[in-house]
């Protein structure tokens, strides 16, 4: 890959990364989900980043 092509993607892999971790943390963290398990969270926003995520913020999370 052209090292031009790695500066532009660097910075929106490491954020992509970095909301992934976030997502899976507070899902570890919580007593309990809306509308799917915790397990199937979890799968749901490793397979679909950042879609996933973004799910389970929007509608998986239950309120604290």
């Amino acid at each position: 890959m052209d090292g031009n092509l790695w500066g532009a993607l660097l910075p929106l892999i490491v954020l992509a990364v970095a909301f992934l971790v976030y997502c899976l943390v507070d899902l570890g963290k919580s007593k309990s989900t809306r509308h799917l398990p915790k397990w199937l969270w979890a799968v749901v926003c490793l397979i679909s980043v950042p879609m996933g995520g973004i799910l389970y913020l929007a509608i998986g999370r239950e309120s604290r």
